[in-house]
């Protein structure tokens, strides 16, 4: 039985991080972009630019939720896949635009087709491993955005070499060439990309149903397949987890994004003062490469760690307070080489934070999980609304305010991971105790505020994480 995981990882975790690589990759690479002349191109101002990285999370947070129910409906090889083709078009005609409104289109169409894929994936991932096994997928997979961070400055940096080439500017051949590649493995990926457990073809059926048993013993008991109902969407939007889940990533998705957006801003702006001379872009995005690749080690770390010891909200909080000082030495520092360790001290706690698996595993039910994870990510990413504007050009070199903004999120973070906790400590200790205990007939116990059900299976089918029986990850 060892082995399934091992199959099951060979076909889904390499691909689909490379496809996040590429998701996080188009994203990000206006920040790399700005730094070769691409405002001055298109006559933009400040704030025109703050509105183009604004408006690509609006359409983002907007279309989570009903992307994740229609890939429950779909096979995600057809729509991960179709996704992935969608926003490669829109990065590369984004290299083609003259003006600012051309940029804003591009962006907001950009934001609606990768909605779909990052909450999609964490969703398709979790029902393919048990909740111990999925913390390290998680990690590995969401490793892909600290190494597109590394290989976006290194990219970027050699595709500046073809500023001119066939009349275009180097900001321009950053986003064709980027979105040329994620169209062609978008193309791939119909052939690439498994489906569900249940109808999954590179198993036989001996291999799915072992495969679906397994998640059935890990409290995973709609593993085999379940109809969509309007009741399952409901029990996620009226649960409390779900708001606590939603500031728990408002905390942290907030700082990724202003930290990935302007990294290469702040690197730049920090080394121009302590040079006192013309520094150049493509240093400071190499300068951006060693900061992801120790957030990706840890990254991979923390996540490895929190599937042996359980624990995940620890971890969470425990990542929060590296990022806490991280920042508060970006807010402190007016000393370049300082500011520039803290800047690995930040990487390193925002990207570790395992709050993806840890909501993941709290929550039974496919399309209930699917809704929930959405949402938690939905709100997370229209916190980039807020990322996009906190680092103003009138704030150089330090950016107090942009930092101060940033550690505020974090600190909300905390609380919210110090609130979730503990309630879900505090609940465990009711079910424990008997306390939500259903009537089942035939036997002794129970009682009829927690409902009546002909067998404990029914409990289990009908009530999800709710049933007395299920335990949360703490």
């Amino acid at each position: 039985m060892s082995t399934y995981p091992l199959k099951i990882d060979i076909r889904t975790i390499p691909w689909l991080s490379f496809l996040y690589l590429l998701c996080f990759l188009d994203r990000t690479s206006i920040g790399n972009a700005k730094l070769y002349s691409m405002e001055t191109a298109l006559h933009l101002t400040d704030n025109q630019y703050l509105l183009c990285l604004t408006i690509f999370f609006v359409s983002y947070a907007i279309f989570e939720v009903p992307s994740n129910i229609v890939l429950k409906r779909l096979r995600p090889s057809r729509w991960l896949s179709t996704l992935m083709v969608g926003w490669g078009i829109m990065m590369t005609v984004q290299g083609l635009v003259h003006n600012f409104s051309g940029l804003m289109a591009m962006r907001w169409l950009l934001g609606m087709f990768e909605a779909g894929f990052y909450p999609g994936v964490i969703y398709y991932l979790s029902c393919w491993y048990k909740r111990s096994e999925f913390g390290i997928r998680a990690a590995i997979f969401f490793s892909a955005a600290t190494v597109s961070g590394a290989f976006g400055g290194l990219l970027a940096a050699a595709i500046s070499n073809m500023n001119g080439v066939g009349g275009k500017p180097a900001w321009a051949w950053i986003f064709i060439l980027e979105g040329l590649v994620t169209v062609i493995a978008g193309a791939i990926s119909f052939w690439i990309i498994v489906d569900f457990p249940d109808d999954a073809k590179f198993l036989t059926e001996e291999e799915r149903t072992v495969v679906i048993r397994r998640l059935q013993g890990d409290d995973q008991f709609s593993a085999a397949g379940e109809k969509l109902k309007w009741k399952y969407i409901k029990a996620s939007l009226t649960e409390w987890k779900t708001y606590v889940a939603m500031l728990v990533f408002g905390g942290i998705d907030m700082p990724l994004y202003a930290f990935a957006l302007f990294l290469p801003s702040i690197i730049n702006e920090v080394n121009v003062l302590s040079t006192s001379q013309s520094y150049e872009a493509t240093s400071a995005n190499l300068l951006t490469v060693p900061v992801y690749i120790a957030a990706c080690i840890s990254t991979c770390t923390v996540g490895s760690l929190s599937d042996r010891y359980g624990n995940r909200g620890l971890f969470n909080l425990a990542c929060l307070c590296v990022a806490v000082v991280g920042y508060i030495i970006l807010i402190a520092s007016r000393n370049a080489k300082l500011s520039y360790f803290a800047v690995y001290l930040a990487a390193c706690g925002i990207y570790s934070c395992v709050a993806r698996a840890w909501v993941s595993n709290n929550v039974e039910g496919s399309y209930k999980r699917s809704v929930s994870l959405a949402m938690a990510i939905s709100w997370g990413n229209i916190q980039g609304v807020v990322s996009s504007n906190v680092y103003r050009a009138n704030q150089t070199p330090w950016y107090p305010l942009g930092h101060g903004l940033v550690l505020m999120y974090i600190v909300t973070g905390l609380v919210a991971t110090s609130i979730l906790r503990y309630i879900l400590k505090k609940e465990n200790d009711r079910r424990d105790r008997g306390e939500r205990d259903e009537l089942i007939e035939g036997e002794s116990g129970g009682h009829e505020d927690n409902g009546r059900y002909s067998s404990v299976e029914e409990a289990k089918r009908e009530k999800g994480d709710n049933w007395s029986g299920y335990r949360y990850t703490l």
